[in-house]
């Protein structure tokens, strides 16, 4: 007997339900692990990119200017990470980060909704956002090792250098004038 052909309003349908699953030569414990870095990454990112808007927008005082130019230029930064993130997370075989709600569940890094934040605490807190963000991704680019995903790696260490210069930017904008640097 011959096997009739499925509807094409069917197939459709059996294909939007079917499971993403990106070819990949990595094993299924190295894409859920490197996936989970990474999405945890991704989630930092947003929280920190919304973060440095969140100050940007709202700086005031007398360094205004030269404070809101530096945190779009950051804010501007770690935006163009997402979607590099993202797609390496399925280049993997992973899925990911799907709203706003899920980047909330995932986020490590903290929002700040205070009505004033001082400039200089702005400057601190990104700093140790930053902070934060580095070395979140020097233990994503261990899990990468660990799996040999030199790929992801590679586009990690580009990372870390971008998020050190973030936070030396920081640090030396916030600096009072002493000599210890507080």
């Amino acid at each position: 007997m011959k096997k009739k052909a499925p509807s094409p309003a069917r197939s459709a349908k059996e294909r939007q339900r079917a499971p993403l699953v990106t070819p990949t030569d990595l094993k299924a414990g190295a894409t859920r692990d490197i996936a989970a870095a990474m999405n945890g990454i991704l989630a930092d990112v947003f929280a920190l990119y919304l973060k440095t808007k969140n100050f940007h927008w709202h700086m005031s005082g007398p360094h205004f200017r030269d404070y809101h130019v530096m945190l779009d230029e950051q804010a501007d930064q770690l935006y163009a990470m997402t979607d590099p993130i993202a797609e390496r997370v399925r280049k993997v075989g992973g899925s990911t980060l799907r709203s706003i709600g899920h980047i909330a569940r995932s986020q490590r890094i903290l929002d700040n909704d205070a009505e004033f934040v001082e400039p200089s605490d702005m400057l601190a807190e990104l700093r140790e956002g930053n902070k934060t963000l580095v070395a979140e991704l020097r233990e994503a680019h261990g899990v990468c090792d660990e799996h040999h995903d030199i790929a992801t790696a590679s586009l990690i260490e580009v990372w870390i250098d971008e998020t050190e210069r973030r936070t030396w930017f920081l640090f030396e904008a916030g600096r009072s004038g002493d000599s210890s640097g507080h």
